[in-house]
C-alpha cells in the first residue's frame, strides 16, 4: 500500500523559512516524478514544484527563487525548502507521486497527473 506522509509545516512570520518533508512508503520511489502542491481555502490545488528521478526540477513562477525541491532516493524522502515566506504562501501543502512521469521537463505541476497523495501539512505565514 502506497503511503505518503508530510511533515514540517507550521506557523511562521513573513520572511521566515520552513523545510517540508515527505516520507514515501510502499512505492518504487526512484523511477518516477514527485511533486509538491498547495491549496488555500476556497482555491484550487496548485503545483509549486516537481522533480524527476533524474534530478531535473520544475517550479511555478510564483515560487521560483524561494522554493527548492529535493529528494533522497535512498531514504525515499522528498523535501521542499521554503524561504522568504509570504502571507500568500499560506496553504495546506501536499506531496504527490506520479508513476507515469509525463513529458514535462522536471515533472508536471498539474494535480491531475499525480496518482498518489499525502494528507498534507499546514503552512501559515503571518505578516
Amino acid at each position: 500500500q502506497v503511503q505518503l506522509v508530510e511533515s514540517g509545516g507550521g506557523s511562521v512570520q513573513a520572511g521566515g523559512s520552513l523545510r517540508l518533508s515527505c516520507a514515501v512508503y510502499g512505492y518504487t520511489y526512484s523511477s518516477d516524478c514527485m511533486g509538491w502542491f498547495r491549496q488555500a481555502p476556497g482555491q484550487e490545488r496548485e503545483g509549486v514544484a516537481a522533480i524527476r528521478s533524474s534530478g531535473s526540477t520544475n517550479y511555478a513562477d510564483s515560487v521560483k527563487g524561494r522554493f527548492t525541491i529535493s529528494q533522497d532516493n535512498a531514504k525515499s524522502m522528498l523535501y521542499l525548502q521554503i524561504n522568504s515566506l509570504k502571507p500568500e504562501d499560506t496553504a495546506m501543502y501536499y506531496c504527490a507521486a506520479d508513476p507515469t512521469c509525463g513529458d514535462v521537463p522536471g515533472g508536471s505541476l498539474m494535480p491531475r497527473q499525480y496518482k498518489y497523495w499525502g494528507q498534507g501539512t499546514q503552512v501559515t505565514v503571518s505578516s
